[in-house]
């Protein structure tokens, strides 16, 4: 099971970014915990500095941007 984590503090972004990420897991049918991370201290444990940020099994994948649905779900293919 793939462990996503969406790093922000709560923004209209962050808040776009979990929707997305949640569509792209549904449309490829994969197990998934998403967790969202909002706790300043923990975003800056990743070494991201600008939210949103997407983070798939720990790795940092996208930061500071909404990807579409469908660039997700090729990060997470």
């Amino acid at each position: 099971m793939k462990k996503i984590q969406i790093l922000g503090t709560g923004c209209p972004k962050c808040k776009k970014l979990a929707e997305n990420t949640e569509t792209a897991a549904k449309a490829l049918s994969i197990e998934c915990a998403i967790e969202k991370v909002t706790d300043i201290n923990e975003i800056m444990k990743f070494g991201v500095m600008i939210t949103p940020a997407l983070a798939v099994d720990g790795k940092v994948k996208v930061v500071g941007k909404v990807p579409s649905p469908e660039e997700i779900q090729k990060l997470l293919a």
